[in-house]
């Protein structure tokens, strides 16, 4: 039986990432963004700050939810969070480009279904014909 859900969230830690990479600011930002359109999303903005003496977090926020990333270059570490909805965005497509890119060695990630429509129904004081959803692929 297929499970209906509104999202797909993905948390990922990469480990020994380039360094470098990592301290860079705009680097990161249009990585973020490359990845979110290699996703198939819909990109309406994005924030990125710089930490002192290094670090960067920032997000895009696209039309089908929002991309986050936090970097520690001190570890070689970057922590990454893809949340999409819809049935024509795959977060795994920026997953794989972030890890490449990101020159990461090693990765760890968890997916979790977000929005589950059931438990929305069963939840909600919504009436059950305003909540109509399309399956994800």
């Amino acid at each position: 039986m297929k499970v209906e859900q509104l999202g797909r969230h993905i948390l990922i830690e990469y480990y020994n990432c380039d360094r470098e990479i990592l301290k860079d600011h705009e680097l990161i930002e249009k990585f973020m963004c490359e990845a979110a359109e290699r996703a198939n999303a819909t990109i309406v903005t994005s924030c990125f700050h710089r930490f002192n003496p290094w670090g960067v977090s920032g997000a895009v926020i696209i039309q089908e939810s929002h991309l986050t990333i936090h970097t520690w270059p001190e570890y070689g570490y970057a922590s990454v969070d893809l949340y999409t909805c819809g049935d024509t965005v795959n977060p795994w497509d920026g997953f794989d480009y972030l890890e490449d890119v990101l020159r990461a060695e090693r990765s760890e990630s968890t997916e979790i279904a977000r929005g589950m429509v059931e438990k929305i129904r069963r939840f909600s004081n919504v009436e059950d014909e305003i909540i109509v959803h399309k399956p994800m692929a």
